[in-house]
């Protein structure tokens, strides 16, 4: 029989400071079948300090601590762990709204397999966190998928967050292999409720001014994923001429616009708006 219960996968390093504030958004929650796994990946600082209050204040809270090994790893543990049929992972310095459980489980009774929502930055910058509408294609160019979207345990299998992926996007990789087989369901909730933080340092923030290990990360997802790429995009030969395609056509549009005659009707046009009444 599935249960109805979300585990809350919150792994943390170093995040005591802001852990209350996210666990407090997870107590919060209007949808109250939830267990909420806290992972602590070997923090130096209070982090079992403040996970204690929150297990003293409800049981749906658990505390765990491992050695250190990354966030792919704390995941991996938790996962070990949960009892829920679907799964959130929250980060330790992020939050969610009251409403993100309760809103996320009615579209996952209608058959979906990944649900997410809005969202938006807060902390150092306060503004949307736009992404691009999710398919399986823009899914392989891009990480259109926040990591804290609601997934399903029976469609999981063998897939774990990758731990060689220790500089990030291991949550764009998850959702590359997650969503890979067919008829993989997705849908984005029109609502804000998901919080992101962007501190001053983090490890994130870290690949993102780092090109080398921006590069050499996505080479990883590359090669990880390599014949699905070259089912969704074709081989090598397809992709040249496809970009000797656009090169063409870009030779030509520079040929139009540096054409006398191109020139001439654009002065032409900016003449008739300026005296336009």
């Amino acid at each position: 029989m599935e249960t109805s219960t979300v585990s809350v996968i919150v792994p943390c390093y170093n995040q005591a400071q802001y852990l209350d504030e996210c666990l407090q958004s997870v107590s919060n929650q209007t949808y109250s079948d939830w267990e909420c796994l806290i992972i602590d990946d070997g923090s130096p600082d209070n982090t079992e300090q403040v996970a204690q209050k929150w297990i003293e204040k409800d049981p749906r809270f658990t505390y765990y601590k491992k050695e250190n090994g990354g966030v792919a790893s704390a995941r991996n543990y938790a996962l070990k762990k949960i009892k829920g049929q679907w799964i959130l992972p929250l980060d330790g310095d992020d939050k969610i709204h009251e409403n993100y459980l309760s809103c996320a489980v009615e579209k996952m009774k209608e058959g979906y397999d990944l649900i997410y929502c809005r969202a938006d930055y807060f902390g150092l910058r306060n503004e949307p966190f736009l992404l691009p509408d999710y398919n399986y294609e823009n899914l392989l160019k891009y990480n259109v998928i926040f990591c804290s979207a609601l997934f399903r345990r029976d469609k999981l299998g063998s897939i774990r967050y990758d731990e060689n992926m220790i500089h990030g996007l291991e949550d764009w990789e998850f959702w590359i292999s997650y969503l890979s087989g067919q008829d993989m369901k997705v849908f984005r909730l029109d609502q804000t409720l998901f919080y992101y933080r962007i501190k001053s340092s983090s490890r994130n923030e870290g690949i993102n001014s780092n090109l080398r290990i921006m590069d050499e990360t996505k080479k990883y997802i590359l090669e990880k994923h390599n014949k699905t790429y070259l089912r969704v995009f074709g081989d090598y030969f397809h992709l040249i001429w496809k970009v000797s395609a656009l090169e063409r056509e870009n030779n030509q549009y520079k040929k139009i616009i540096n054409s006398k005659k191109y020139q001439v009707i654009s002065k032409l046009i900016g003449y008739i708006n300026k005296i336009r009444p």
